[in-house]
C-alpha cells in the first residue's frame, strides 16, 4: 500500500498543531494563578492546547480515511519534536545545544526514509 502524499501532509500539519498545543499547555501551566485544579480548568491557554489536540485527532482521522499505512504516518508525527524544539528556542528562549540539533536531524532523516518508501 502506498501512502498518499495528502495523508503525509495532514500528519505534518497535525504535528505542527500538536507542538503548538504543547506550547499552550506549558504556558498555561506556568501562568496558572495557583496550582489548584480550578486554576487549570479556567486557564484559557490550557483550553487552546486542548483544542489543538482535538484538531490533531480530526486530522488523523481524515488522513487515515484518505489512506496510508500507520507505520508510515505515525513516524511522520514525530516531527512534533522538531516543531516543539523550534517553538521552545524561538518563543520560549530555551537554549539550543548540539545534542538537540543532532537529535532533530536524526528525526528528520528517519521521517524522510520512512516517507520515501
Amino acid at each position: 500500500m502506498v501512502t498518499p502524499f495528502k495523508s503525509i501532509l495532514l500528519f505534518l500539519i497535525a504535528s505542527l498543531i500538536g507542538a503548538i498545543g504543547q506550547f499552550f499547555y506549558k504556558e498555561g501551566a506556568q501562568g496558572a494563578a495557583d496550582k489548584s485544579l480550578m486554576s487549570f480548568i479556567v486557564n484559557w491557554r490550557i483550553w487552546v492546547g486542548v483544542v489543538c489536540y482535538i484538531a490533531v485527532m480530526v486530522l488523523f482521522i481524515v488522513a487515515f480515511r484518505i489512506g496510508g499505512e500507520m507505520t508510515v504516518l505515525y513516524p511522520i508525527y514525530a516531527s512534533t519534536f522538531v516543531w516543539a524544539m523550534l517553538i521552545g528556542t524561538l518563543y520560549l528562549k530555551e537554549p539550543m545545544s548540539l545534542y538537540k540539533l543532532c537529535g532533530v536531524l536524526l528525526i528528520m532523516g528517519g521521517m524522510y526514509l520512512i516517507a520515501k518508501q
